[in-house]
């Protein structure tokens, strides 16, 4: 299925790794031109020396930011246009699932998981959704999960945040709708990726990780990365032109609500 994105401007959060990498990875292999960022350089480079090993001719460029922050939010649209053309689709991979977990959160908690896994993400859509309104065209699509959607023991910061994102991407969604600009989420499940949680939990305690997996995933295994990416990529296309503000769950069957 041709998608329509050859030669399309994509820009990637969170990209030198897991589900990022296997959506920039994706994007490429459509042959988009590919944006990555993530806070480390040497991550960078060893996800660009990678891409462009598998992917001949791959255009990419690379650019270290903590996403977020504000400047260097404006400062990475800014040089990812200057390099690649205006963005006709980001992907908003913001934040991290290891926030305090238990019921006794003070001020600061709050403040760095929300950072984190919400506001970020709301700051790379008030820098770019400007910009495809003015033109009429592009698609912004969030990484939230699960945990924002149903009650699965994630830390409730984590699972607050999650929740935020997938309510504001609605919100977004029908704000810029009729100046041709689309907002989806993406809600994954448990994702076997390298450097992953679930790998760290793999390696400290298999044994429960397997039972666990059994129990809770009718598919009975985790998902892939390149699972994920390849609904982000899917939304992010022509393909999908009348979806927006839509929460698609790629889970394995492991929510129970509709």
């Amino acid at each position: 299925m041709d998608l329509h994105l050859a030669d399309k401007a994509v820009l990637v959060t969170g990209a030198s790794r897991g589900i990022g990498l296997a959506v920039a990875r994706t994007f490429l292999k459509e042959g988009a031109r590919v944006v990555l960022t993530a806070r480390g350089t040497e991550g960078l480079a060893t996800a660009q020396a990678v891409l462009e090993s598998e992917i001949p001719g791959a255009r990419i460029a690379t650019i270290a930011a903590d996403m977020t922050d504000a400047e260097a939010i404006d400062r990475v649209v800014r040089q990812a246009e200057d390099a690649q053309g205006p963005l006709e689709a980001v992907v908003a991979n913001v934040g991290s699932g290891t926030s305090r977990a238990g019921v006794v959160l003070d001020r600061s908690d709050w403040t760095r998981g929300l950072d984190a896994n919400l506001v970020g993400a709301m700051l790379l859509a008030s820098r770019v959704l400007p910009g495809m309104t003015a033109r009429g065209s592009g698609s912004l699509t969030f990484i939230a999960s699960i945990a924002g959607v149903e009650a699965i023991n994630a830390p409730v910061i984590y699972s607050a945040a999650k929740a935020g994102l997938a309510m504001a991407a609605k919100t977004l969604a029908r704000q810029v709708a009729r100046q041709g600009v689309r907002v989806n989420a993406v809600a994954p499940g448990n994702v076997l990726a390298p450097g992953g949680s679930w790998e760290r939990k793999m390696a400290e305690r298999p044994e429960w990780c397997a039972q666990y997996i059994d129990a809770e995933v009718p598919l009975g295994r985790f998902a892939r990365a390149e699972e994920i990416a390849d609904m982000v990529v899917f939304l992010a296309s022509a393909r999908a032109s009348f979806m927006t503000g839509s929460m698609v769950v790629v889970d394995g069957g492991q929510t129970r609500s509709l």
